[in-house]
C-alpha cells in the first residue's frame, strides 16, 4: 500500500494522540469528517495501522530500565527466549547483529528486582555473557506504540 502526504500527516497525529475524535483530525487535515473515518478504515484494513494502544506516562512506569546486550552460545536461541518469556521484567527480545546475538529490554520498580533479573538472565542455559546498560533520563522519545 502507498501512503501519500495525507495519510502520513494523519498517521503523525494519531501518533501524538490515537485518542484525537476524527472530527478534530478532520479539522486539522482540511477534510471533511467521512473522508478522514474512510482513510482510517483503509489503513487499519492494509495493516498501516496495526492497533491502538496505551503509552504509559512515567508517573506509573517502573523507575529503572535497562537494556541488556546478550551474547548466546550457537543454537540455544528458543531456550534462551522461552526463559526470557518467564521473566516479568522482561519486556522486549530482540535479536541483533553483531557483537551480542539479543538485546534485551528490561523494567524493574528497584534495583534489587532489577539485580535479581540479571543474575536470572546470566544464569540461563545457553547465555555465554551479558552486558546491561541502566537507562537514566529520557532526552528523546519517538517510539511508536
Amino acid at each position: 500500500m502507498q501512503l501519500d502526504e495525507t495519510d502520513r500527516k494523519l498517521l503523525t497525529l494519531l501518533t501524538d494522540n490515537a485518542r484525537v475524535p476524527v472530527a478534530t483530525l478532520a479539522r486539522k487535515l482540511g477534510l471533511a469528517r467521512t473522508t478522514v473515518q474512510a482513510r482510517l478504515e483503509r489503513l487499519e484494513e492494509s495493516g498501516a495501522i496495526a492497533g491502538y494502544t496505551l503509552r504509559l506516562g512515567e508517573v506509573v512506569r517502573p523507575r529503572i530500565r535497562a537494556t541488556v546486550l546478550v551474547s548466546i552460545e550457537l543454537r540455544s536461541g528458543p531456550a534462551v527466549l522461552q526463559r526470557l518469556k518467564t521473566l516479568s521484567a522482561v519486556e522486549t527480545v530482540h535479536t541483533c547483529s553483531g557483537r551480542v546475538d539479543l538485546i534485551v529490554q528490561v523494567a524493574a520498580d528497584s534495583t534489587s528486582e532489577l539485580d535479581e533479573t540479571l543474575d536470572l538472565i546470566g544464569e540461563t542455559r545457553g547465555v555465554k555473557g551479558s552486558e546491561s546498560l541502566i537507562h537514566l533520563a529520557t532526552k528523546l522519545d519517538r517510539a511508536r506504540a
